[in-house]
């Protein structure tokens, strides 16, 4: 199982988006796919229309093994599985902290989903935590939003010296720029300047109305606009990273 996750310090870079459609376009690949929703926000729940049950919180996610698979929910999409939010997961900081190895965590209770599913994406929350870091640990691939902007690229150059500091394998970082506007000069020139880095994905997201209203359509944009502008970037961007993985092994 790879496992991928959408990750940003900052928030509002198309993080979500890029999870619940790459997700998709990965099982359309008739590869079983699994969507973790760490947001206690829930907006990937939100966009596949699924509610964790009343049951269901933090501490249960935490738990792992069966908690967790009874209370993964199939999606309206053919071998795309997801694993809701639940509000109470504003609190996994504090209860990772009181685990023995809170770094470790994520992984181990995610170990036996390899049987189920090829590949699973993490939609995460905009912070740097003690859950990010255990993200991290369990991610075969960070993938890393950018918008064309000072303040985008600042925020991920302190990814790379947390990651430096901490000594952790920089080389799962994988950033791409996103809501992309070419019309504007700081787009540009921020792109001409970062873009050429050999971690950087060569696609990019352009900026779309259409990707706005996926909280209308309340499904992934390639299922409902397959044709718009950010669908077929998606496509590519998609395509970029499974060739980069099944290279990786």
């Amino acid at each position: 199982m790879k496992t991928i996750a959408l990750y940003s310090i900052k928030g509002g870079v198309g993080k979500t988006a890029a999870a619940v459609n790459l997700s998709y376009l990965s099982s359309l690949l008739s590869q079983p796919t699994l969507i973790c929703d760490l947001d206690p926000q829930g907006a990937s729940s939100y966009y596949f229309r699924i509610t964790a049950s009343k049951k269901y919180n933090s501490d249960k996610f935490l738990k792992g093994n069966k908690k967790i698979y009874h209370n993964i929910k199939a999606t309206d999409f053919e071998n795309l599985d997801l694993l809701p939010s639940d509000f109470s997961y504003r609190n996994l900081d504090i209860e990772l902290s009181e685990e023995k190895k809170p770094q470790k965590k994520l992984r181990k209770n995610l170990e036996e989903l390899s049987e189920d599913y090829q590949y699973l994406f993490f939609d995460c929350p905009p912070n740097l935590t003690l859950l990010s870091e255990s993200v991290f640990a369990a991610s075969d691939l960070i993938l890393v939003p950018l918008i064309p902007t000072t303040l985008s690229i600042r925020t991920y150059i302190q990814l790379k010296d947390f990651f430096e500091a901490n000594k952790l394998d920089g080389s799962k970082i994988r950033p791409f720029f996103s809501m992309v506007e070419k019309q504007k000069k700081l787009h540009r020139d921020i792109i001409l300047e970062f873009g050429n880095g050999p971690e950087f994905i060569t696609q990019s997201i352009p900026y779309n109305s259409e990707v706005e209203k996926m909280g209308l359509y309340r499904a992934p944009l390639n299922a409902v606009l397959p044709n718009a502008p950010a669908s077929k970037a998606y496509r590519n961007l998609w395509e970029e990273l499974r060739s980069h993985l099944e290279k990786s092994g």
